[in-house]
């Protein structure tokens, strides 16, 4: 009854299973049914030995009642204890099944005895402040995420895995997914008109941000399908243009992709506009970076833009420096250190507390690191290669 999963146990109760719900009622209160199956064992472990001591005095005499209790205690050993209570932790549910009928007979029938024991031993328990309390049974994140990793073949992989990219969104931030300030794509409305017609004709996406002068006067978002519908209309001009733009949703870096999600769809936008304690622009973050954190990448690579990761024939991997941490790990099944640098770039410039030439080579931990390409100050192409442990 203790060994049976309690989770399968609900899930079959909810479906209409009456011998789960009295499972489920027997286990509600523990004390109760300890008292009903220990009255039983106890009545049959006192009334076997009260038989063997009958039975082997009449048959050694005297010697028998030194004989009757070595032979009973194999006998409840292997017969009342060790074999059976072996098959019911084994196959627990098709022993409680059958078994929760007659203990539930049992605990209404005794129920004025097991009360009263229950009352004693309560008062006993009390005397060394220990509360009788229903089990709770409800699992925390570090058992659910066990749960998840032992469920062998009962969860596709693919299940299992975006399950355990959902339990560890709380302790990703938007910070460890957003598209950083110098990578952004956004319209300025200093430039020349024909210029931002360009820019916006050309865009790969759908919404665009757009500033005055500096990426720090951000004005808003502007949708690219608008755009074209006032461009169709033979009506787009700069003015139109503005009052299209949309005010910007700004999400503080350290908030964590579970809260940003939950704000995006109250706030029913596709992204938001992240920003420092200072209230200073440190990227952008999307819906779709988000929801690509449980179910893996999915959107498009933009044209002209080259492999985040690309394999070797050696077994190196060539990087682009903004390519996240987190994404070489979970891709390459490494363990390069994220605690403080998000990308390969920062753990690089972190690591050497310079910008590097190209062919500059050293080693992280169980890595090998090379610089291919730097450009202005920052790391474009890293080479990065595992090494074998030495014993």
């Amino acid at each position: 009854m203790m060994a049976v999963n309690r989770y399968r146990i609900r899930s079959l109760a909810e479906q209409g299973n009456r011998t789960a719900r009295l499972i489920l009622q027997l286990l509600e209160t523990p004390d109760k049914l300890l008292g009903t199956i220990l009255f039983g064992n106890n009545v049959a472990n006192i009334a076997a030995s009260t038989l063997a001591t009958v039975i082997g005095l009449r048959m050694f005499g005297e010697a028998g009642l030194a004989y009757a209790p070595l032979a009973l205690v194999f006998v409840v050993l292997v017969f009342a204890e060790v074999a059976p209570k072996t098959l019911a932790a084994i196959s627990p549910e098709k022993i409680a099944f059958p078994a929760s009928w007659v203990l539930s007979f049992l605990q209404v029938a005794l129920a004025p005895f097991v009360g009263l024991v229950k009352i004693f031993s309560n008062g006993v328990l009390r005397l060394f402040r220990v509360k009788v309390v229903a089990k709770n049974d409800a699992l925390s994140t570090e058992e659910l995420r066990a749960a998840v990793r032992e469920s062998d073949d009962m969860l596709d992989l693919s299940h299992k895995e975006m399950l355990l990219r959902i339990l560890e969104m709380e302790h990703i931030t938007v910070e460890d997914v957003m598209v950083p300030r110098a990578n952004i794509e956004a319209v300025d409305l200093e430039d020349d008109w024909d210029e931002i017609v360009e820019q916006l004709a050309t865009s790969h996406h759908t919404r665009v941000p757009v500033f005055k002068g500096t990426l720090d006067d951000f004005v808003g978002i502007i949708h690219i399908r608008k755009v074209f519908y006032l461009a169709q209309m033979g009506r787009l001009d700069k003015e139109q243009m503005v009052a299209l733009i949309r005010e910007p949703f700004f999400i503080p870096e350290n908030t964590s992709i579970t809260h940003a999600l939950t704000n995006l769809q109250e706030k029913r936008r596709r992204f938001g506009i992240v920003v420092d304690e200072y209230g200073d622009i440190k990227g952008l973050v999307t819906l779709e970076q988000i929801l690509e954190e449980v179910v893996g990448k999915f959107t498009t690579i933009v044209p002209g833009m080259e492999e985040e990761i690309r394999p070797e024939p050696d077994g190196s991997y060539l990087v682009r420096g903004n390519t996240y941490l987190r994404d070489i790990n979970r891709r390459l099944n490494w363990q390069l250190p994220t605690d403080d640098a998000k990308t390969i770039n920062g753990l690089i410039t972190e690591y050497l507390e310079d910008i590097p030439q190209s062919n500059t080579c050293f080693r992280i931990d169980n890595y090998m690191i090379e610089i291919v390409q730097t450009r202005e100050s920052a790391v474009h192409i890293a080479r990065l290669q595992e090494l074998p442990i030495s014993n």
